[in-house]
């Protein structure tokens, strides 16, 4: 699937959520004072790099939030196998179901990685930020799990 690039409009989705609710883009983009949503993709909840990379979104929330940034986390899984890793690592942010990953091959998230050095089709580990006019403002893939929100930070002017 084509990756977005910078100034690319993201394409508008409607999943449900861990909490039993459902969240679209265009409402998480509509709050007021929002500088962006940050929108990461990961391929599995409760494994190490997923959980890694939750618990870094976890502790820099308060910062992003702070700075205008909505972060949501969207990966293949059920919403019960989401709520149980946000009650498990106490993660307060929305995390979404992208069961069938049409949300994840819209945005170029869905494809051929290396897992283990064999070639598998699943979730790139990816992360989109979106604007509030709805188009893209960085997009990265390929991320490394451990350290992303931390150059992800910086890259926003966060630190």
């Amino acid at each position: 699937m084509p990756r977005l690039a910078v100034g690319d409009t993201a394409p508008d989705f409607a999943l449900p959520t861990s909490d039993g609710g459902d969240l679209s883009l265009a409402a998480a983009l509509a709050a007021p004072g929002r500088r962006g949503v940050v929108v990461y993709f990961y391929p599995a909840a409760m494994t190490p790099g997923c959980t890694t990379q939750a618990c870094d979104f976890r502790d820099s929330l308060a910062s992003l939030q702070g700075a205008g940034y909505a972060v949501v986390g969207v990966s293949p899984d059920g919403v019960d196998k989401l709520a149980r890793f946000a009650e498990r690592d106490l993660l307060t942010f929305p995390l979404a179901s992208d069961a069938d990953h049409a949300v994840a091959e819209a945005y170029g998230a869905w494809g051929v990685r290396k897992l283990y050095g064999k070639e598998v089709t699943g979730i790139i580990r990816s992360t989109v930020v979106v604007a509030p006019d709805g188009t893209v403002a960085l997009a990265q893939y390929n991320v490394k799990a451990t350290g992303h929100v931390a150059r992800l930070r910086k890259a926003l002017g966060v630190d």
